[in-house]
């Protein structure tokens, strides 16, 4: 396939989905935001996606294609095993062994294509004591040590949205290693295997803190340290109107300009990073964020140097301004949503197009022509 360079820079790259839910779903949404051609298989009994909702609403579907098939099959089997001769890559989400039951493992997949790349994606990973048990995102991010973490001093942890463990740890690692293993193979002629496991890159994403952690600097205490709540200038308050702004001026200058407009004297405060004064300034810092709404602190901090933003909610971020001047959300199919993050200067992502039913032989197109189609529509129609 010839790339489109107008379509994003993995333009003409084919990656199978075998269709999962959560991380692996994200990842391929990723690449396809950058323009590689996705085909998503789906079984034909319908999948458990745990919260459901009409299909335009299921956004991590958006930018591909997909085919039905019952994986029980012989003959579907044979089908997907004809569409990986012409992959560049391969991504599931199974638990370890499945699509070795399938017929669709590593092994068979690799002598099929010896230059496919085999993207796995699991929870636990697909070796060790907890390879084959179930799991959720806040099951991984406890057992990294992520879960202890977020909190305010003296709660429970804290559990945030699945973006730490599924999407940050599971999906956009699952990316990364199937298009570095995709550089590998272009290279050398060789595929491979990628094991992406959601505990290996959540603990990744933890490299800073455990460093911070074993250097004295991060205690184990929740909501006590500077990133976690624990200080008064990096955290959020509450406004006259019930609405949140965040601050979080770390360095002394951005303090110092925090103080400047708000109209605080620092000798009044004890040192910044003074713990025992931390009481005192997130008492006067709550007092004066209480006295005004949050517009009017977006009048006065807005584009300044304090380290600020407003907290807004899903229906309030797509219409701030600086979001608006970067395109960073797109409306397609009526249906408001972040766009493709990336921006490249010379193979720019297109828009999105919205999430797709299985089209059958209709979403093989560029995959096999027809005449190579024709043994398969039996297959397809059933």
């Amino acid at each position: 396939m010839t790339a489109d360079r107008r379509m994003g820079p993995l333009a003409g790259l084919k990656v199978i989905e075998l269709a999962g839910i959560g991380p692996s779903p994200f990842g391929a949404m990723q690449l396809a935001d950058m323009g590689a051609t996705v085909l998503r298989i789906e079984r034909r009994e319908p999948a458990d996606l745990g919260v459901p909702r009409p299909l335009k609403y299921n956004l991590m579907m958006r930018g591909r294609k997909s085919v039905a098939l019952d994986l029980k099959d012989p003959q579907s089997i044979s089908l997907v095993l004809e569409l990986v001769s012409q992959a560049d890559a391969l991504i599931e989400g199974f638990r370890p062994g499945v699509m070795e039951r399938l017929g669709l493992g590593p092994d068979t997949c690799l002598a099929r294509n010896p230059k496919l790349v085999y993207g796995r994606m699991t929870g636990w990973g697909q070796t060790g004591p907890l390879a084959f048990v179930a799991g959720h995102d806040i099951n991984y991010i406890a057992l990294t040590g992520a879960l202890h973490a977020i909190g305010r001093e003296g709660h429970p942890p804290t559990p945030p949205l699945a973006l730490v463990g599924d999407m940050g740890g599971g999906g956009m690692f699952l990316a990364l290693g199937v298009l570095a293993a995709l550089l590998n193979a272009r290279e050398t002629g060789v595929g491979q295997v990628v094991d992406a496991s959601i505990v290996d890159g959540t603990a990744s994403l933890l490299t800073g803190f455990y460093g911070m952690a074993a250097s004295g600097h991060w205690r184990d205490e929740r909501g006590t340290n500077v990133l976690d709540s624990g200080a008064p200038f990096y955290d959020v308050y509450e406004c006259s109107d019930g609405t949140w702004i965040s601050i979080g001026p770390i360095e002394a200058r951005f303090f110092a300009e925090l103080l400047r407009h708000l109209q605080v004297d620092p000798a009044a405060l004890g040192s910044q990073h003074d713990r025992a004064s931390w009481p005192q300034t997130r008492e006067l810092f709550r007092q004066v964020f209480k006295a005004r709404r949050r517009s009017d602190w977006c009048n006065l901090l807005e584009g300044t140097d304090v380290c600020f933003a407003p907290v807004l909610g899903f229906a309030e971020a797509p219409e701030h301004a600086h979001l608006k001047a970067r395109g960073t959300f797109v409306t397609v199919d009526g249906v408001v949503q972040p766009a493709p993050a990336l921006r490249f200067s010379a193979t720019p992502s297109a828009e999105p197009t919205p999430p797709q039913a299985p089209t059958q032989g209709e979403a093989l197109a560029g995959w096999l022509d027809a005449e190579a189609l024709a043994p398969w529509r039996d297959v397809l129609d059933s």
